[in-house]
């Protein structure tokens, strides 16, 4: 696919977004105008080219692809149906791709009033953090059919290392939502084996190190439990736990669509309940971990 004369839209440049955006305009060497509330990121991203759309009206009504980077499904919605939004703007032949982590129902309501109006509606949410994002070593996985999974792929090259086609329009978001519930059920496991272990005599250090020689290594347990865990550090923007219980609904409102008896996942909620009520919800998730060595 020729990308040299495409227009490209982005829509919502904060933690992850600025960089993505920043990555399509320098690597993919296309026109990109950006829209975000705040006029700071579209500041920066003038240098590579960015230009600064007034709207969502603006930044969509001549791209061909228009990316979505927001912070929840409720604002994914607020974008396409509100006043000034996508659905009002829309032209046959345009394509979504909604990088945001949404309700898998959402998702795919959001793409049959898309297709309605000759649109493709689809769903790539992306998994790894900001530095992945700058660096363009994102994992993304994309709900689509093929032909649109292979027209939008060298579009998430740009930013991403690892494209996953994991079915039709709303199963990215189903894989990204399990992806997360089984990472925030391994960091309360890693808490819960930290603050035993420490009760036990063993040194954490130690511990932690051990479990990465056995069979309970994870990525989980080399970034959130090492890198976070044990020297206590729970920065703001990072994944706090707000976002993170955001997410945690998603995965809940699924099983419970689907007959499952997450209990593991409404653990979890629990101790993210408590954590926002204790004054921690805007820091690193792993953060829980004071509350349940406490």
């Amino acid at each position: 696919m020729s990308t040299s004369s495409m227009i490209v839209g982005f829509i919502g440049l904060g933690v992850m977004g600025e960089p993505m955006c920043r990555n399509l305009a320098s690597r993919g060497g296309l026109a990109v105008r950006g829209y975000d509330r705040d006029p700071a990121p579209l500041q920066r991203l003038a240098e590579q080219g960015v230009v600064s759309a007034t709207s969502v009206r603006e930044a969509a009504e001549h791209a061909s692809t228009i990316f979505l980077s927001l912070p929840s499904g409720e604002v994914v919605r607020q974008v396409c149906e509100g006043p000034g939004g996508l659905l009002g703007v829309i032209r046959a032949g345009q394509t979504v791709v909604d990088l945001s982590t949404s309700p898998v129902d959402v998702t795919r309501d959001l793409a049959a009033r898309f297709a309605e109006r000759g649109a493709d509606f689809i769903d790539a949410p992306v998994a790894r953090t900001r530095a992945a994002a700058e660096a363009g070593t994102l994992a993304i996985m994309v709900g689509a059919e093929l032909d649109g999974f292979e027209r939008i792929k060298p579009l998430l090259a740009t930013f991403a290392s690892d494209i996953i086609h994991c079915g039709p329009v709303g199963c990215g978001q189903v894989v990204k939502i399990l992806n997360n519930m089984v990472l925030f059920e391994t960091v309360v496991a890693l808490a819960e084996a930290k603050a035993i272990g420490e009760r036990s005599g063993v040194d954490p250090v130690l511990l932690f190190d051990a479990l990465s020689k056995g069979s309970a290594d994870s990525f989980a347990l080399r970034n959130h439990g090492m890198k976070s865990m044990l020297p206590n550090q729970f920065p703001e923007r990072a994944f706090s736990v707000a976002y993170a219980r955001k997410d945690l609904a998603y995965a809940l409102r699924l099983a419970e669509q689907t007959g499952i008896d997450a209990r593991g996942a409404a653990n979890v909620d629990q101790w993210f309940r408590k954590a926002i009520e204790s004054g921690l919800g805007e820091q690193y998730h792993p953060v829980v971990s004071r509350l349940i060595g406490a």
